[in-house]
């Protein structure tokens, strides 16, 4: 009987999925004139064999809106946690994903005011950035350096912005400071490394896989391996500890970098990585990460004078309304890159059909910077493959159970695309 009402349960499920995509193709196709575009589709939430490219009605420009042929897109850890369902309050399915792209801008919306057809830009995207077409509101548009290619621009804004507004807007970052980043050599860890270059006498502590330690060395002060006891080790160099921690795992790296603060330090939380271990959305991990997460006494805060902080670039742009203070921060980060004092590390290109590998290349913590969806790009062949079906091996290997942390095999197993 339990096997039955498995298969069941499969079965329903692939019903309501092959529901979803018909549904899809019917809105798409509902219009004969209308334009389409190709696009990232997430049937459901799930593993990697929910994404599928496929053809979409174009968007058209609204009131106040800017319409941009993409280039380039971002894609982000919090991409994968999408993908999952591991963020709260996710849209339904079947959705568009990505938040950052560049490109050209095609055309504008009725009182639109700033921009032109032609212009190249950088734009945040609240979902659907994973398209050849975009619409999204002009203060959430910016007008890249004349210096900057399409790559660079889709690892610029958020990596960029959310570091330096941790680091400036948050913990105050000055002149003979310390810093612990977690993974310094992703796409957060190496706009922190280069921005803390730019005041004098920073001490970057940073922690990587040993495998990335040989292309990041040379960016931060001191780099050990994410699975050694980083607190002694530090410790050794630091007694009193560091001015600031930024954590992008959390669990047990929440109190062990609270105990690593000097007396007015600040601590910040900007992910929740170590909740991703597997293919699929996983309870325990989740639980279990949250089991980990030291419980906060504010009276022993208020005794040993420390700052605990938590920061989201999404929901500070789409949720509270600070747009002016992005754009700032914006400009200050363009007059940087223009002075050749910052510059987004890309560590791979891919095709749109390539996103099932890159997003991999993400889970397996491999990439080197910040990896970029390159629209114009044609996909190898071996890639390309699966790109609009469901693989039955998909299926199988969503079911099996992941290792948790680095796998250094893993990462090898994955090609390296410039």
């Amino acid at each position: 009987m339990a096997t039955e009402a498995v298969n069941v349960t499969e079965e329903t499920e692939h019903m309501l999925e092959k529901n979803l995509i018909r549904k899809e193709t019917e809105n798409m196709t509902s219009s004969s004139d209308a334009k389409e575009m190709r696009a990232v589709i997430l049937t459901g939430f799930g593993g990697l064999n929910k994404l599928r490219v496929t053809k979409k009605t174009m968007p058209e420009p609204q009131q106040g809106e800017v319409k941009i042929r993409v280039k380039a897109c971002g894609l982000n850890f919090v991409d994968l946690m999408v993908r999952q369902g591991n963020i709260d309050n996710p849209p339904k399915p079947p959705l568009v994903p990505g938040f950052e792209c560049s490109g050209i801008v095609e055309s504008v919306g009725e009182n639109t005011m700033g921009f032109e057809i032609g212009d190249r830009v950088i734009a945040f995207v609240n979902y659907n950035a994973w398209a050849e077409v975009v619409c999204t509101p002009a203060e959430f548009v910016y007008k890249m350096p004349d210096e900057m290619t399409f790559p660079e621009a889709a690892a610029f804004s958020l990596n960029f912005v959310a570091a330096y507004m941790m680091l400036f807007e948050v913990a105050n970052l000055r002149e003979g400071m310390s810093v612990l980043v977690h993974s310094a050599g992703g796409g957060v860890g190496q706009a922190v490394a280069q921005l803390c270059s730019t005041v004098p006498n920073v001490t970057i502590f940073g922690l990587a896989s040993c495998f990335k330690h040989v292309a990041i060395r040379d960016s931060v002060t001191h780099l050990f391996d994410r699975n050694v006891d980083y607190v002694q080790e530090v410790k050794k160099i630091s007694p009193e500890g560091v001015d600031i921690v930024l954590d992008c795992l959390c669990g047990e790296n929440t109190g062990k970098g609270l105990g690593l603060l000097k007396p007015l330090g600040t601590y910040i939380l900007y992910g929740a990585s170590n909740m991703v271990t597997g293919e699929t959305k996983s309870f325990f991990s989740f639980a279990k990460s949250w089991w980990q997460v030291e419980k906060v006494n504010p009276i022993k805060l208020y005794e040993e004078n420390k700052v605990i902080a938590g920061f989201s670039l999404l929901h500070l742009l789409f949720k509270q309304g600070r747009c002016g203070l992005v754009r700032t921060v914006m400009d200050r980060l363009f007059s940087l890159y223009n002075q050749e004092k910052i510059k987004p590390v890309v560590d791979s290109l891919w095709a749109l059909e390539e996103v099932k590998e890159a997003m991999q290349r993400i889970h397996d913590r491999g990439n080197i910077g910040k990896l970029i969806l390159d629209v114009e790009k044609s996909p190898t062949p071996l890639m390309a493959s699966d790109s609009t079906e469901t693989s039955e091996a998909g299926e199988e290997e969503e079911e099996e159970e992941e290792p948790e942390g680095d796998n250094d095999n893993d990462k090898e197993r994955m090609p390296f695309i410039q």
